[in-house]
């Protein structure tokens, strides 16, 4: 299962020893997109936040929908398109710009989207009547760098984060910035030649070292994309997190 959000993604370096810069936020963007009601027809228990990578829209992790709801038959599904329009192509959404490659503006451009995706994710527990611990963050590429910045920095614990190809922008600063401590299910291809593996070891590391159950996951042979894999090991965790039963061992799609 290969995602569309990989179009025109820099290949990145890891992202250690960044300082911290003010970001000053005037007008925020209202971030909107797809959803997708509960499969009971019952009021939403649980609401998981999809936030896709760079180039693509809340169309893309939208398609996961019918493999979450297998095991979250009562969650509702969000997925906003990022606030900006992709700069590299005529179509498409960002969290941030990748048109300057160093590893300080990605800091910065992820400083700056955080309030953003933070105040949606506010917005949308109000809508739902839902609170921090029925919410899980689910994310792809740029999308779990900003599910991963946003979501240990809450001051309500989230129920958990689900972080595909992804990677924690300056980890160095998790120590002093941590706020609560989710379980996070890091995953990632062995072959991945966009965001380079090691960001998940990296990444696991950092989290860890600070209190969070963070657990990383290689999938052999994969690249910069999803697989069953992925998908039903991302099933099993979202169940856990929630504590809501397997109905069956989720073997096959």
């Amino acid at each position: 299962m290969t995602r569309g959000s990989v179009i025109g993604y820099q290949k990145v370096e890891l992202l250690s020893s960044l300082q911290p810069k003010e970001i000053k936020m005037n007008d925020q963007p209202t971030l909107q997109g797809p959803s997708v009601a509960p499969a009971s027809g019952q009021p939403a228990k649980q609401l998981v936040i999809f936030c896709h990578g760079v180039g693509s829209d809340g169309q893309d992790l939208i398609g996961l929908v019918p493999y979450f709801a297998k095991v979250l038959p009562d969650a509702q599904f969000v997925s906003p398109n990022g606030p900006e329009a992709f700069d590299l192509a005529p179509a498409g959404y960002q969290w941030f710009s990748l048109n300057n490659p160093d590893l300080a503006s990605r800091l910065t451009g992820t400083q700056a989207a955080g309030p953003v995706l933070d105040a949606y994710i506010d917005q949308q527990m109000a809508l739902y009547g839902l609170e921090a611990k029925d919410v899980a963050l689910v994310g792809f590429s740029q999308g779990s760098m900003m599910s991963l910045h946003v979501g240990i920095r809450r001051q309500q614990q989230l129920a958990g984060i689900l972080a595909y190809s992804g990677a924690i922008i300056a980890p160095d600063l998790i120590a002093g910035e941590l706020k609560t401590q989710p379980p996070v299910l890091m995953m990632h291809g062995s072959t991945d030649d966009v965001v380079p593996v090691e960001a998940l070891y990296e990444g696991v590391a950092a989290l860890q070292g600070s209190g969070v159950l963070a657990r990383g996951e290689v999938v052999p042979h994969l690249g910069h994309s999803l697989n069953d894999k992925c998908i039903m090991e991302g099933m099993d965790f979202l169940a856990e997190c929630f504590g809501v039963p397997l109905p069956q061992p989720t073997t096959t799609l």
